[in-house]
């Protein structure tokens, strides 16, 4: 099958993190806008041109004054750095409909190879004669790789933020004309 042109539709996908807290919990938040461009035979993604882009001041940790604290110099510095970007350079099909795509990561003014594991969720048409397709993909990146090293001792040990991010993404894709 030849390759096809995907647009992600935002109302039904999600970009969502997690980070250790205080060493003993997580937090959890959410970026509500983000693009991608994606072309690719969804039966096999070995040969999908994939890029995304996150609008970092789209952070929801739901507390608005952690979430100006990630947007300023101590995190993300967003003023400089506003945007986060992904565009994948391989992908190896691993397992049925599952994938790891290794590329780019642009954060904070830094540039590092990551690797997500991608399952093709399946595809289908909608009530309208769309063709969608779903797709998962997780990772964790380091916060101290991109120079994001703001945290705190704690008195009991252990430090107030965890360096591992596990980041997830729901996608569900329509096929453009």
């Amino acid at each position: 099958m030849a390759k096809t042109i995907w647009a992600v539709d935002a109302s039904h996908s999600a970009i969502d993190f997690s980070v250790r807290h205080m060493m003993i919990s997580k937090v959890k938040g959410t970026f509500h806008t983000f693009e991608a461009n994606v072309e690719a035979d969804v039966n096999d993604l070995t040969s999908a041109n994939i890029s995304f882009s996150i609008d970092i001041n789209s952070v929801d940790t739901r507390n608005a004054d952690r979430d100006a604290h990630l947007k300023g110099a101590d995190f993300f510095d967003t003023e400089k750095y506003p945007t986060l970007t992904f565009n994948a350079a391989t992908i190896v099909k691993t397992g049925e409909g599952e994938y790891e795509v290794s590329g780019e990561v642009s954060l904070h003014g830094v540039t590092r190879t990551e690797t997500f594991e991608v399952t093709y969720e399946g595809s289908g048409k909608d009530p309208w004669g769309n063709a969608r397709a779903g797709f998962s993909a997780k990772s964790t990146l380091k916060r101290s790789d991109y120079g994001l090293t703001y945290n705190a001792a704690l008195e009991t040990g252990g430090v107030l933020i965890g360096d591992d991010v596990k980041i997830s993404l729901e996608i569900e894709a329509v096929q453009q004309a």
